[in-house]
Protein backbone atom coordinates (compact mmCIF):
# COMPACT_ATOMS: atom_id res chain seq x y z
CA UNK A 1 0.00 0.00 0.00
CA UNK A 2 0.81 3.56 -0.74
CA UNK A 3 -0.45 4.83 2.08
CA UNK A 4 -3.10 5.39 4.58
CA UNK A 5 -7.07 5.91 3.74
CA UNK A 6 -10.02 6.53 5.25
CA UNK A 7 -13.77 6.67 3.28
CA UNK A 8 -15.78 9.85 4.56
CA UNK A 9 -19.37 10.26 4.62
CA UNK A 10 -19.54 13.51 3.42
CA UNK A 11 -18.88 15.48 -0.40
CA UNK A 12 -16.03 16.21 -2.14
CA UNK A 13 -15.85 20.03 -1.27
CA UNK A 14 -16.58 19.48 2.36
CA UNK A 15 -13.83 16.24 2.40
CA UNK A 16 -11.38 18.55 1.25
CA UNK A 17 -11.44 21.83 3.61
CA UNK A 18 -11.76 19.03 6.78
CA UNK A 19 -8.48 17.52 4.98
CA UNK A 20 -6.64 21.06 5.08
CA UNK A 21 -7.71 21.77 8.49
CA UNK A 22 -6.43 18.38 10.10
CA UNK A 23 -3.03 19.04 8.32
CA UNK A 24 -2.67 22.64 9.47
CA UNK A 25 -3.37 21.19 12.85
CA UNK A 26 -0.65 19.06 12.95
CA UNK A 27 1.62 21.89 11.29
CA UNK A 28 1.39 21.17 7.37
CA UNK A 29 1.05 23.81 4.72
CA UNK A 30 -0.24 22.65 1.26
CA UNK A 31 2.23 23.91 -1.58
CA UNK A 32 0.89 22.60 -4.07
CA UNK A 33 -2.85 21.41 -5.24
CA UNK A 34 -3.41 19.73 -8.39
CA UNK A 35 -7.26 19.20 -9.66
CA UNK A 36 -7.01 16.23 -11.37
CA UNK A 37 -10.62 16.02 -12.61
CA UNK A 38 -10.14 19.59 -14.10
CA UNK A 39 -6.61 18.88 -15.47
CA UNK A 40 -7.49 15.88 -17.75
CA UNK A 41 -10.72 17.65 -18.73
CA UNK A 42 -8.65 20.66 -20.18
CA UNK A 43 -6.07 18.47 -21.34
CA UNK A 44 -7.61 15.42 -22.42
CA UNK A 45 -11.52 16.46 -22.62
CA UNK A 46 -12.23 13.13 -20.47
CA UNK A 47 -14.55 13.20 -17.47
CA UNK A 48 -13.02 12.34 -14.28
CA UNK A 49 -14.04 12.02 -10.56
CA UNK A 50 -13.65 14.90 -8.35
CA UNK A 51 -10.17 14.20 -7.08
CA UNK A 52 -7.52 16.36 -5.86
CA UNK A 53 -3.99 16.07 -5.07
CA UNK A 54 -2.65 17.75 -2.12
CA UNK A 55 1.39 18.38 -1.59
CA UNK A 56 1.75 18.99 2.12
CA UNK A 57 4.51 20.32 4.17
CA UNK A 58 5.58 20.64 7.68
CA UNK A 59 8.90 22.84 7.40
CA UNK A 60 10.75 21.50 10.59
CA UNK A 61 10.73 18.18 9.04
CA UNK A 62 10.86 18.84 5.48
CA UNK A 63 14.33 20.85 6.74
CA UNK A 64 15.41 17.63 8.47
CA UNK A 65 14.82 15.24 5.82
CA UNK A 66 16.70 17.79 3.26
CA UNK A 67 19.43 18.08 5.15
CA UNK A 68 19.46 14.43 6.35
CA UNK A 69 19.96 13.68 2.40
CA UNK A 70 20.05 16.44 -0.44
CA UNK A 71 17.84 14.30 -2.99
CA UNK A 72 14.93 13.41 -0.95
CA UNK A 73 13.37 16.08 -2.03
CA UNK A 74 12.65 13.91 -5.55
CA UNK A 75 10.01 12.75 -3.31
CA UNK A 76 8.68 15.65 -1.88
CA UNK A 77 6.16 16.96 -0.84
CA UNK A 78 4.06 14.66 1.05
CA UNK A 79 1.11 13.97 -0.72
CA UNK A 80 -2.46 13.70 0.04
CA UNK A 81 -5.62 13.28 -2.69
CA UNK A 82 -8.91 13.74 -1.77
CA UNK A 83 -11.30 11.69 -3.81
CA UNK A 84 -15.69 11.50 -4.87
CA UNK A 85 -15.58 7.65 -4.07
CA UNK A 86 -18.33 5.27 -5.50
CA UNK A 87 -20.19 5.26 -2.45
CA UNK A 88 -21.01 8.89 -2.94
CA UNK A 89 -18.69 10.09 0.13
CA UNK A 90 -15.11 10.98 -0.51
CA UNK A 91 -12.31 9.04 0.19
CA UNK A 92 -8.81 10.70 1.86
CA UNK A 93 -5.36 9.19 1.69
CA UNK A 94 -1.87 10.33 2.86
CA UNK A 95 1.56 8.94 1.68
CA UNK A 96 3.30 6.87 3.54
CA UNK A 97 6.30 8.83 3.90
CA UNK A 98 8.15 5.65 5.47
CA UNK A 99 8.54 4.90 1.43
CA UNK A 100 11.07 8.11 1.56
CA UNK A 101 13.18 6.05 3.76
CA UNK A 102 13.11 2.82 2.44
CA UNK A 103 15.47 4.40 -1.04
CA UNK A 104 17.83 5.29 1.23
CA UNK A 105 20.13 3.61 4.50
CA UNK A 106 20.28 6.90 5.72
CA UNK A 107 19.02 6.62 9.82
CA UNK A 108 17.71 10.11 10.32
CA UNK A 109 15.61 9.95 7.29
CA UNK A 110 14.30 7.20 8.38
CA UNK A 111 13.78 8.88 12.46
CA UNK A 112 12.04 11.75 10.05
CA UNK A 113 10.02 9.74 8.24
CA UNK A 114 8.50 7.87 10.94
CA UNK A 115 7.65 10.99 12.47
CA UNK A 116 6.37 12.31 9.80
CA UNK A 117 3.87 8.93 9.57
CA UNK A 118 2.65 9.85 12.95
CA UNK A 119 1.55 13.16 11.75
CA UNK A 120 0.01 11.73 8.58
CA UNK A 121 -1.75 9.14 10.86
CA UNK A 122 -3.24 11.42 13.59
CA UNK A 123 -4.65 13.56 10.35
CA UNK A 124 -5.99 10.64 9.13
CA UNK A 125 -7.28 9.61 12.54
CA UNK A 126 -8.62 13.10 12.94
CA UNK A 127 -11.31 13.12 9.83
Amino acid sequence: MYGFSKAMDCGFDAAVVRVRDALQKEGFGVLTEIDVKETLKKKLDVDFRKYVILGACNPPYAHRALTAELEIGLLMPCNVIVYENDEGGSTVSAVDASLMAKVTANEELSRVSDDVNKKLQRVIDAL
